[in-house]
């Protein structure tokens, strides 16, 4: 029987990046398997791309904090655009000094610093949304992963663009390439059971079926950003019947009129 604690169970699809909000799926696996493994191959730099809502950002997440204890790995959640704070950002996670306010750190001799450290050290930097960052901030990152101290995991939205951005970006310093997908039916299903399952909604879990998911995928093309979104907004019209219409909803079943009226306000479906 579904659970009335609506309100709880639309802020399980809140679209946030954490580590707990990670699902494991048998593709994500897959990729954070070929991303692990590539940062023990001699590679520059790894680049990770896929489509808005992908889960690229949450891959950048685990993988941070799966190997924070035991590697050097900095990750840069968000763009960094200043130059400036960039290259300071770069230098504080290497040295592990606070560089004082006014201070600039001279890109030279930050390429000077990385020679020094040459088969003694490897950096690892996580940067996400790298298709903000300007070409001569982008320059810099190839000639720093150029010493081969340092190594970037960068994310890029795919856009019809993607080839070319990687081609005049990184040319051959691109090495290990790994593309994220929307998810198929299957992979939905099991991402919204292990959502609600986590969350102690077994009954939620049972009340969704096959049906159901083929429409949710028919409408958010399997993207996990969209899926979020769309199931917030269909526990958010549950709580809402729930509170002042409660007669009018199944305890048992997935409501079509509500899966309607939730593509409807998203503009999934013109009404």
């Amino acid at each position: 029987m579904m659970s009335s604690n609506y309100d709880e169970l639309k802020n399980i699809f809140v679209d946030v990046v954490d580590k707990s909000a990670y699902v494991e799926l048998e593709s994500a696996t897959y990729n954070y398997d070929v991303l692990e493994s590539s940062l023990d191959k001699p590679l520059k730099m790894v680049l990770l791309y896929g489509k808005p809502g992908t889960g690229k950002s949450m891959l950048l997440n685990k993988l941070y904090h799966n190997l924070k204890e035991n590697r050097e790995i900095h990750y840069f959640e968000a763009p960094i655009l200043s130059e400036k704070e960039f290259l300071k950002s770069i230098y504080e996670g290497m040295s592990g000094q606070v560089i004082p306010e006014r201070m600039r750190v001279n890109f030279d001799g930050l390429l000077k610093y990385c020679q020094k450290l040459k088969n003694q050290r490897e950096i690892i930097f996580l940067l996400d949304e790298c298709q903000l960052y300007s070409e001569p901030l982008m320059e810099k990152i190839r000639l720093l992963s150029d010493t081969r101290v340092v190594k970037f995991v960068i994310t890029l939205h795919k856009t019809e663009n993607e080839e070319v951005i990687a081609k005049e970006h990184f040319k051959t310093r691109i090495w290990e390439v790994i593309e994220l997908c929307n998810a198929n039916e299957y992979d939905l299903e099991v991402y919204i059971q292990k959502k609600v399952i986590k969350k102690g909604f077994v009954d939620v879990s049972n009340s969704i079926k096959k049906r159901d998911i083929k429409f949710i995928h028919t409408h958010t093309n399997g993207n996990f950003r969209e899926t979020n979104k769309y199931l917030y907004t269909i526990f958010d019209i549950y709580d809402y019947y729930e509170k002042n219409e409660p007669k009018k909803i199944s305890s048992n079943k997935f409501s079509r009129k509500i899966l309607e009226m939730a593509a409807i306000r998203l503009g999934y479906i013109n009404a």
